[in-house]
């Protein structure tokens, strides 16, 4: 098995579920790393971002995905949910994430778009935020009478709570075979996309409603010389109202935004970076063939 040990296993988990129950919280959690993106806002995650946790017996490749866009028609929107079609396709398990407590329509909405094949874990994620773990019995078994899944998994992804025991379950359904990435590997994403996401991270963080949605990043200048990066980023927007709140009174909002984006990369890439942003007007960006390609859609 080309150096792993006997009974290696290995493969590709997609993690889905309906916006706002912490499917990058949790990724980030099992892998250790920040390597997707979060927000209290629903639709954070745009690209499929994958995370990659290696123990002595396992490696698990959790793909993160959109969520599936419903509410607003675009070209960027297309890419984002054919993104979800393409990470439910071709996996070794699932990891459907619902919050505890509650099965809501949404999340029965996600269940039905999974392929009937499926080998499906549910982690019912925020039981830190229960007040009572009773109302997690009737749940796990109205979930267990709407499809026969592998296993039900209460876990806290911020608490860092029952996630041995989801990737125990998660490991039973992956294949004997050898690593698909090497051991130190995190994720296959480079550091030129981890920089533009941190960026866009603080953006939707940090600003309101309307703003995070009309915004993506591009990164013009990206280089490393003496353990320093340099980098340069463009984040474009569709109204100049929009440029306007996003730079702030004497540009404020985007040194702030662009501060914690920096501190982010520091300590993701274990070295000082130097990173200069700036804001364009790029009406129907969302729309735009060579746009979406430049953002990597």
């Amino acid at each position: 098995m080309n150096g792993a040990p006997p009974g290696f296993r290995s493969g590709r988990v997609t993690i889905v579920g309906r916006p706002n129950v912490g499917k990058s919280t949790l990724l980030n959690h099992l892998v250790g790393q920040k390597v997707s993106i979060t927000s209290k806002k629903a639709q954070t995650t745009r690209h499929r971002v994958t995370g990659i946790l290696t123990t002595d017996d396992a490696q698990y490749v959790f793909v993160d995905t959109p969520g599936f866009q419903t509410l607003h028609r675009s070209r960027l929107n297309e890419r984002m949910n054919r993104a979800v079609a393409q990470a439910l396709a071709d996996v070794d398990a699932i990891v459907l994430v619902i919050e505890a407590g509650r099965t809501t329509a949404a999340d029965r909405a996600v269940v039905a778009l999974l392929p009937a094949s499926a080998q499906v874990v549910v982690a019912l994620n925020k039981i830190d935020r229960l007040p009572e773990k009773e109302v997690l019995l009737p749940q796990m078994a109205d979930l267990a009478a709407s499809r026969a899944f592998a296993a039900l998994v209460p876990v806290s992804a911020e608490k860092d709570a029952g996630l041995a025991a989801l990737l125990g379950a998660v490991r039973a359904l992956l294949p004997e075979q050898s690593p698909l990435f090497e051991a130190d590997a995190l994720t296959d994403r480079d550091e030129r996309f981890l920089a533009s996401e941190f960026i866009r991270e603080k953006i939707f963080r940090l600003l309101g409603e309307e703003v995070p949605y009309a915004t993506s990043v591009g990164i013009d200048a990206f280089e490393e010389r003496d353990g320093v990066r340099r980098i340069r980023a463009t984040v474009y927007v569709d109204k100049a109202s929009q440029r306007a709140i996003l730079v702030g009174e004497g540009g404020a909002q985007m040194k702030e935004i662009a501060s914690r984006a920096r501190a982010d990369m520091e300590r993701m890439f274990g070295g000082p970076v130097f990173l200069e942003v700036w804001v364009r007007v790029k009406r129907g960006w969302a729309d735009d063939e060579s746009m979406l390609k430049r953002f990597g859609y």
